[in-house]
């Protein structure tokens, strides 16, 4: 399975990504969504910017995922992850993910710029973040 990581233009965690600043990438919900129990170590991510196109390759280290959040556990997770997430600023992230009830934290490794590529959601809905599929192409 491959996967393609959407990222919040001018967030910055592209650039940090690619510095080794942030080796993990989390995704926060409300409900369970991709990519929830659909990566696995050793797949690949490509990201990219919202609107812009794909600019990085990764390989998945690890997955934890975390269920039934309360707001201790998300606080513990952000003291524990929140450097390797690229936050600066704890409470300022928990402040946005404080009601989520789920957590998918994926470790990244052999982190490669590429050629930017552009991709064709189509299907995949408008407001879709993560896509998982056979192949990217």
């Amino acid at each position: 399975m491959q996967h393609l990581a959407i990222m919040k233009k001018g967030s910055g965690f592209l650039e940090k990504i690619i510095s080794g600043e942030k080796t993990v990438e989390s995704r926060w919900y409300f409900t369970r969504r991709a990519p929830w129990n659909k990566i696995f170590p050793d797949e690949i991510v490509f990201f990219k910017n919202s609107g812009d196109p794909v600019t990085i390759t990764t390989k998945v280290k690890k997955v934890l995922q975390f269920d039934n959040l309360t707001h201790k556990q998300i606080r513990e997770i952000l003291s524990k992850f929140g450097k390797e997430l690229g936050i600066e600023d704890d409470e300022e992230f928990f402040q946005i993910v404080k009601d989520k009830k789920y957590c998918i934290l994926i470790f990244l490794d052999d982190v490669e710029q590429i050629k930017p590529f552009s991709i064709d959601k189509t299907g995949f809905g408008m407001m879709s973040a993560w896509i998982c599929s056979d192949n990217i192409d």
